[in-house]
């Protein structure tokens, strides 16, 4: 059986929402429904939250967490890169196990509505296609797909990557999809050994648009309060 370890990383010090991470969506932190979700995995073997905050941690391990360590100070500025907070969290867990892992996957408790099915698939996804890590993928609708985007060059507006013929209509328009931030998977020594977070070979997992919402702002909160109603009411259990 792999070894497989989930990373929900949680720093403080968010500008755009003060405490994002333990706010109240729908009466419960934002954290807790990640926390929630990963612990019915059939897969993880090990799940730990990554934060630097003791108010944090708290709320974590209300919810069943493990929170083995708090953060370096360092690796939780608006400049620290996801990479080495995963590699710290990989490299503390290792040694206090004594196991190496084979897939790291990361949650981002700003990803509320990914499901335990979505977090397994795309552990599935990974080990059974050879890639160096998978994501989650969701489509974009057309009115941002890539061939509407512009630049300004002086006055003059031209194709940002793509020139988008005169009369060209939406339903001729090709599937694009974006990141959506509900599930980075790794192979551990892409990590660990060759220091990237993706590699050359990612897989795409795609999630419907209304589970995934990535928070980051008021107005992407307010989209979450709306969709957290709304998918109650479709069956959706949070």
């Amino acid at each position: 059986m792999a070894n497989i370890l989930g990373i929900i990383p949680a720093r403080s010090g968010s500008k755009g929402i003060p405490k994002k991470n333990i706010k109240l969506l729908g009466g419960k932190p934002l954290i807790a429904y990640t926390i929630e979700v990963a612990q019915k995995s059939q897969l993880l073997t090990h799940l730990i939250v990554s934060t630097d905050d003791e108010e944090i941690a708290k709320v974590a391990r209300e919810f069943g967490a493990e929170v083995p360590f708090l953060r370096p100070k360092e690796l939780a500025s608006d400049q620290t890169l996801m990479l080495p907070v995963i590699q710290h969290a990989v490299k503390f867990m290792e040694e206090r196990e004594g196991v190496k892992f084979d897939y790291i996957a990361t949650l981002q408790p700003t990803s509320p509505f990914r499901l335990v099915e979505d977090i397994d698939s795309g552990l599935k996804l990974l080990i059974k296609s050879g890639a160096d890590s998978v994501v989650s993928l969701v489509e974009v609708d057309s009115n941002s797909h890539p061939i509407k985007i512009k630049k300004l060059v002086g006055n003059q507006v031209l194709p940002y990557c793509f020139e988008e013929p005169e009369g060209f209509l939406r339903q001729d328009f090709k599937p694009a999809y974006k990141r959506s931030g509900a599930l980075y998977i790794n192979c551990r020594d892409l990590v660990v050994k060759e220091s990237k977070f993706y590699g050359d070979n990612i897989a795409g997992y795609i999630l419907p648009p209304e589970r995934s919402i990535d928070i980051d702002d008021e107005f992407d909160w307010l989209k979450a309060e709306y969709l957290l109603e709304k998918l109650k009411g479709h069956g959706y259990n949070f």
